[in-house]
C-alpha cells in the first residue's frame, strides 16, 4: 500500500490474514510515498514483474486520477481511487472499494433500503458513503456539513450517482440527532461527534461510524446503548479490504477473516509490553 503516512495503517494485517488463508504467496507491505513521488511510483508497476497492484491511503486518492490509464465509473464519479490493478503490458486501472466497505457495513446494520439516511461529514470518505447509499438503491440523503460549499460538492457527486442529496448545517447537531433518519453514517475525525454523542440516540436509527480506534467512539457507545445497531470503521476496512483481494488475485474471502486478524492486531497494540504503563496504542 502507498500513502503517508503509513506506517500504523492495519491493511498489511488483513491483507496477510487473507493471503494466508488463500494459500498464496502474496507479499503485502506498506510503502510510504508522498504524492511528489506517485508518478514514479506508478512507473515501477508498469515496468517491474511482479506487481498485482496497490492500496491506496490519502492522500494520494484524488492525485493518481489522472495518472492511470482506466478508472471505473464509480470512482470517477466520486473523484478517487484506493485500488490500483496491474494489467497485462503494465496497463493500469483504478477502483474504490472504500464503496463496498461501508456497502458491507450497511449490510451488517439492516437488511432494508434506507430511505432517510443521514451523512455527518462532508469530506472524502463522504463521497464514497454517498456512492454507497446509491448503490443500495436509496434515493436521497441529507448530508450535515460544516461548510456549505463541501455539502454543494457531495450534492453533485449525488447527482452523478443518481442519488439526491440535501445539504443541513452543522448546527442542527447542537441539539440532538433530528427525528427521522434511518441510517447515521458518521464520517467525521476523532471527537467531531462527541457532543451528539451526550444526547438521545434513538433506537430505530443504526450507526456507521466509520473510526475504528479507540473503539468504541463515543457516538457509537451512545447508539449501543440506545440499543441500535452499530457498525464500525474496522468492519469497513475489512470490507474494502477483500475488495481489494478480489481485484488482486481473482479470489474471493470472507470478511471475517480480515476482522478477526485486525481485532487481533489491535488488541495487541492497546496491551502495553511488560514494565512500560505508558504505551500509547496507534490506529
Amino acid at each position: 500500500m502507498l500513502g503517508a503516512p503509513v506506517d500504523h495503517s492495519l491493511s498489511p494485517v488483513l491483507h496477510g490474514a487473507a493471503y494466508a488463508r488463500l494459500g498464496l504467496a502474496v507479499r503485502y507491505t506498506a510503502i510510504h510515498c508522498e504524492p511528489v513521488g506517485l508518478p514514479a511510483m506508478l512507473a515501477r508497476l508498469r515496468t517491474e514483474p511482479g506487481w498485482l497492484g496497490v492500496s491506496l491511503t490519502m492522500p494520494l486518492k484524488t492525485v493518481v486520477l489522472d495518472l492511470l490509464d482506466e478508472v471505473d465509473p464509480t470512482a470517477a464519479a466520486i473523484g478517487a481511487v484506493n485500488t490500483v490493478v496491474v494489467g497485462a503490458d503494465g496497463h493500469l486501472r483504478g477502483d474504490n472499494t472504500d464503496v463496498a466497505g461501508i456497502t458491507f457495513a450497511l449490510r451488517r446494520v439492516t437488511d432494508r433500503t434506507p430511505r432517510q439516511p443521514m451523512i455527518i461529514g462532508a469530506g472524502g470518505t463522504a463521497r464514497a458513503a454517498v456512492a454507497a447509499l446509491a448503490v443500495a438503491g436509496c434515493p436521497q440523503t441529507a448530508v450535515v456539513a460544516r461548510r456549505p460549499e463541501a455539502a454543494a460538492e457531495l450534492a453533485e457527486v449525488g447527482e452523478r450517482l443518481g442519488i439526491a442529496v440535501t445539504g443541513l448545517p452543522w448546527e442542527l447537531l447542537a441539539t440532538g440527532l433530528p427525528a427521522g433518519p434511518d441510517l447515521v453514517v458518521a464520517t467525521t475525525p476523532a471527537g467531531a461527534t462527541d457532543p451528539l454523542a451526550r444526547r438521545r440516540w434513538p433506537a430505530t436509527s443504526p450507526l456507521i461510524e466509520l473510526l475504528y480506534h479507540p473503539w468504541p467512539t463515543a457516538l457509537a457507545a451512545t447508539a449501543y446503548r440506545a440499543g441500535a445497531r452499530v457498525a464500525g470503521g474496522l468492519e469497513i476496512l475489512a470490507g474494502q479490504a477483500v475488495g481489494q483481494v478480489a481485484h488482486f488475485t481473482g479470489h474471493d474471502v470472507p470478511a471475517g477473516v480480515l476482522f478477526t486478524a485486525g481485532q487481533a492486531a489491535l488488541e495487541q497494540r492497546a496491551s502495553p509490553p511488560p514494565g512500560d504503563d505508558h504505551a500509547t496504542a496507534h490506529p
